[in-house]
């Protein structure tokens, strides 16, 4: 049977990447699944690609830094699916890098509006709808840095994902006695646009590569089958973790 069956999901951030194999597996395993990014284009196309996999989706575009599009996506959700039961807040930016001393305000706040008050808002709105159905599974995407590994010129970004771990816990415990399970990912390097972006070379590649234990990066459908189990039936006793998903990369010495 279908690991999905009868839910309902949010997944923000899916035009490409996590989020795009995320929905895709949402929908395989027999959610619908509202689809949220800033680029319609490629959200209308991942709709129509779940449709002719026989699944349901609606795309709605946005900026998950304006509290009226994380409102919009849980009515569309109840207004077309009748409900909500899982979020996987997925969106995130590196944002401006470089040395701390020298970011920007601007570029600081822009991160941490990106990447943790739209993590804020969008459980703002989505936990009343799960609690309607008398339980629901909020996910987030964080990352090892900030948590496990230190690493320099991204302040901005780190201090952002590591402060959602923070409201994934607070999260956890405040819901966790009205059926409302709460987790983070933190993944290691993944094979996106945004990472081969970033990584342009092959000397460069190799480097990221050599990190994990596993000596390579993961695959969008590998992070997705992880956001699949906390989205799922399978993970009923698991809520405030921060769950690592880097390849052994937090461990890795070698």
């Amino acid at each position: 049977m279908s690991a999905l069956v009868n839910k309902v999901a949010i997944v923000t951030g899916a035009s490409s990447g996590i989020g795009h194999a995320a929905a895709k597996l949402f929908a395989k395993e027999g959610a619908k699944v509202v689809v949220g990014a800033r680029r319609r284009a490629e959200l209308e196309q991942l709709v129509a690609e779940i449709a002719a996999a026989g699944g349901e989706a609606v795309a709605v575009a946005g900026d998950v830094r304006e509290e009226s599009f994380a409102r919009e996506l849980v009515d569309v959700a109840v207004r077309r699916f009748g409900g909500l039961d899982i979020a996987f807040n997925n969106v995130g930016v590196v944002g401006e890098a470089g040395p701390t001393t020298g970011i920007s305000l601007e570029g600081w706040k822009e991160t941490l509006d990106t990447n943790l008050t739209s993590a804020f808002l969008g459980a703002k709105y989505q936990i009343p709808a799960m609690l309607e159905r008398g339980a629901g599974s909020v996910i987030f995407t964080s990352t090892f840095v900030g948590h496990t590994v230190g690493m320099p010129g991204i302040a901005a970004y780190a201090a952002s994902k590591s402060g959602m771990l923070g409201l994934t816990q607070a999260l956890a415990a405040e819901f966790g006695p009205k059926g409302i399970r709460v987790n983070a990912i933190l993944p290691g390097a993944v094979d996106t646009p945004a990472y081969r972006a970033m990584n342009s070379t092959e000397e460069a590649q190799s480097f990221v590569k050599g990190l994990h234990a596993l000596k390579r990066v993961a695959t969008p459908e590998e992070l997705a089958r992880s956001v699949l189990y906390l989205a799922s039936d399978a993970s009923t006793f698991t809520t405030g973790a921060s769950f690592l998903v880097d390849g052994g990369l937090s461990i890795n010495r070698t």
